[in-house]
């Protein structure tokens, strides 16, 4: 459905000849757009709530900005995850608004604040997990949800975690990072009644063979209500928890 077809539809919703709910389930079909090299989904909003993001890993500079900037049309808070020097570059000096953040290797195009939705913890084992733990947050604020961070809180100290014990029990849904041995999700999912999305990291000595220690342990969990996402997936967990967050808000 090209434009012309979307701008005879808000016409016939606006004379009353076609019912909202009609008309937005039409959009949400809506084809992506063709680039070559890449298919753009344009509507990714309509059904998630979200605009689509931009893994940039693996393309050019040139194919990143090019995706975004067709997003950009129509979208704010556009999410470019694992954007390298070269592309922080390309996106800041294109022109479009731009918030880099550099340490969780991420930029938001076209930053709108909102108002954050719900309550979710981001806790992270260590400082080095970090990268991770700052890509799931500040995705998850560009979703618009209510962002706290608890840091440095791992297994190797349970002192440091226990005084946030209050703030973990008030949270919709709690984002668990850590690597190493991976312990960390399965102690806070048996302190809590909350969802916990656990988030390996690539952080460890040899044995920890890049986060596949952390990925099975987390697996493994004998805590209930544990999730896993992949090896340093700070997005997917963002993802995930924004779904479960805004659903518990409208509950409440």
């Amino acid at each position: 459905m090209d434009r012309e077809k979307v701008r005879q539809l808000l016409e016939a919703v606006a004379k009353g000849v076609l019912d909202p709910e009609r008309a937005l389930a039409r959009l949400r079909d809506l084809p992506v757009e063709d680039l070559r090299f890449a298919r753009v989904d344009l509507h990714r909003s309509l059904r998630h709530g979200v605009p689509e993001a931009v893994f940039c890993q693996g393309k050019t500079a040139a194919q990143v900005l090019a995706i975004v900037t067709r997003l950009a049309e129509s979208h704010d808070n556009i999410l470019a995850t694992r954007a390298d020097a070269a592309v922080i570059d390309a996106l800041t000096e294109s022109g479009l608004e731009c918030a880099v953040h550099a340490e969780a290797r991420l930029v938001v195009v076209k930053p709108r604040a909102q108002e954050g939705v719900g309550l979710m913890v981001i806790v992270s084992a260590g400082t080095s997990d970090m990268p991770v733990a700052e890509e799931a947050a500040v995705t998850a604020e560009a979703m618009g949800n209510r962002v706290e961070r608890v840091y440095d809180c791992g297994v190797a100290g349970l002192h440091r975690l226990v005084p946030h014990l209050d703030r973990l029990n008030e949270a919709n849904v709690i984002v668990a990072v850590a690597g190493m041995e991976g312990a960390l999700p399965s102690v806070i999912g048996g302190l809590v009644d909350r969802p916990v999305i656990a988030v390996p990291t690539s952080v460890g000595y040899g044995a920890s063979f890049g986060g596949v220690a952390a990925l099975l342990a987390m697996l493994n969990s004998c805590a209930p209500g544990v999730s896993v996402v992949n090896i340093d997936n700070g997005y997917g967990a963002a993802a995930q928890a924004n779904q479960i967050n805004k659903l518990a808000a409208k509950i409440r």
